[in-house]
């Protein structure tokens, strides 16, 4: 699976904006600079992500000197593959077609039930992890059984 820069920026930022949401000076809105210098995110990128995320009903924004970004909704109600779909539009293209679309023959006829099932596993995973628990450092015990195989680090 590969993740672009814009989903790894936009997973960051939610994730920010959920550990500000439920720590000190909770419910004050919180500047894209402030999410910038936390996540080491490029400050104009962030913006325009953050914008993404407004129009997808990710995040809330508020102009003026008390202004800033905040979640829509609970982190708890934001899985990750929300993000990765209003970023990046649906889970798992092959070059560029969604995996039902695609028309195999003969020997390879198989590969689309392979890619189906890659995303329905990618899905299981992405939908069942939410923002408030990345932010919490509080995983499903399905991702932390799945990460402790060594074999999933390689």
């Amino acid at each position: 699976m590969r993740l672009s820069a814009r989903v790894d920026y936009a997973l960051r930022a939610t994730a920010e904006l959920a550990a500000t949401a439920t720590g000190p000076g909770r419910g004050r809105p919180v500047t894209a600079d402030q999410i910038a210098r936390a996540q080491e995110i490029p400050p104009k990128f962030l913006e325009s992500i953050l914008l993404q995320l407004r129009r997808g009903g990710i995040v809330q924004a508020q102009r003026g000197p008390e202004g800033g970004y905040w979640l829509a909704r609970p982190a708890d109600e934001i899985s990750l593959a929300e993000v990765i779909r209003v970023i990046d539009g649906p889970l798992a293209h092959v070059r560029g077609q969604r995996p039902e679309q695609l028309g195999y023959h003969g020997a390879a006829r198989s590969l689309q039930e392979v890619w189906i099932a890659l995303r329905a596993s990618e899905r299981e995973i992405l939908e069942l992890v939410t923002v408030a628990d990345v932010a919490g450092g509080t995983l499903p015990s399905r991702v932390t059984e799945l990460a402790a195989d060594p074999r999933a680090w390689t």
